[in-house]
């Protein structure tokens, strides 16, 4: 009789000796290090030995041990072909879906209207989304095509380059005179809003940058401390206070007069870049398709 527990440890190892690390995998599966950890610990449990070399320092934490590289490759197929009967099961129905991964922040403040006007325009392909705040794997297939923004060193994906990234002032128009958009007096008499959400790589801007920028006296830190984009940009819209952001996250509430733009002659050029992800393989007609006319949508923006 199969085991479904002995399929979640294969797993948990296969994505583990990727990445080198039980952190890796779990960014990777949606789950904690700790339970990515249990997994492989309880494979081991079953085999009789160890199959990973722990070190506490270097860049691969993790390595194999010997007896476990040649089963690593049988494994990773065995996970392959696994993926490749389920998409078969799904048969011609599938055909006509394309699984699009991206962040909550960026589906709702970016991506959703622009589904949208793909669907008007392509009545036979069907969008599935899959809202997530993790890595998906796309080159293993957990979904079609993914929209990320980061510097782009993403392995085992290919990767096509949308637009660069910048941060801006915003608040809610409820909150600030129309004198007083670039009044940086004023600015430093408002609630700060920090975005505590973690932006590595991105030269994303302090507080005390952008108050040095615009002449404003330096504040105290305390202000109101947000561990989600999501919720920053919600804060700013009910007048909660002044917000640093991702200007493509706000730019449809800019338009829209939702919000305001405090300071628009200054911009903070970030390390992110929006790209699109694809597996390395060939793709379906109907990704291409819309891979393709997602890369044209963002370009008709900035002509």
């Amino acid at each position: 009789m199969r085991s479904l527990n002995r399929l979640k440890w294969l797993h948990a190892f296969e994505a583990t000796a990727r990445h080198g690390s039980f952190t890796g995998a779990a960014q990777e599966l949606g789950v904690t290090p700790a339970a990515v950890g249990q997994l492989v610990r309880s494979l081991e449990d079953w085999v009789g030995h160890p199959l990973l070399h722990r070190t506490r320092s270097g860049k691969a934490r993790l390595t194999l041990v010997d007896e476990a590289q040649e089963a690593l490759h049988d494994i990773t197929q065995g996970l392959d072909k696994l993926e490749t009967g389920l998409n078969k099961l799904r048969g011609r129905r599938a055909r006509s879906v394309v699984v699009v991964t991206a962040s909550q922040v960026l589906m709702m403040n970016w991506l959703m209207a622009r589904l949208n006007r793909f669907s008007e325009t392509h009545e036979t392909i069907d969008l599935r989304l899959n809202v997530t705040e993790r890595l998906m794997d796309v080159s293993h297939g957990e979904a079609d095509i993914g929209i990320r923004c980061g510097q782009g060193g993403w392995p085992g994906v290919n990767k096509t380059w949308l637009m660069n990234e910048e941060a801006i002032l915003v608040c809610s128009p409820r909150l600030v005179p129309t004198t007083k958009i670039a009044c940086s007096e004023w600015l430093a008499t408002q609630k700060l809003i920090h975005d505590d959400t973690p932006h590595p790589g991105a030269n994303f801007p302090s507080w005390h940058d952008v108050l040095s920028t615009v002449g404003a006296p330096d504040a105290l830190e305390s202000g109101l401390h947000i561990n989600s984009t999501s919720a920053v940009i919600l804060s700013a819209l009910s007048g909660r206070g002044v917000a640093i952001v991702r200007y493509a996250l706000v730019k449809q509430l800019i338009e829209t007069g939702q919000l305001v733009q405090l300071h628009p002659d200054h911009r903070w050029p970030l390390s992110w870049s929006y790209y699109l992800v694809t597996p390395q393989q060939s793709m379906r007609h109907e990704v291409n398709v819309f891979h393709d006319w997602l890369v044209q949508d963002v370009a008709s923006d900035k002509a």
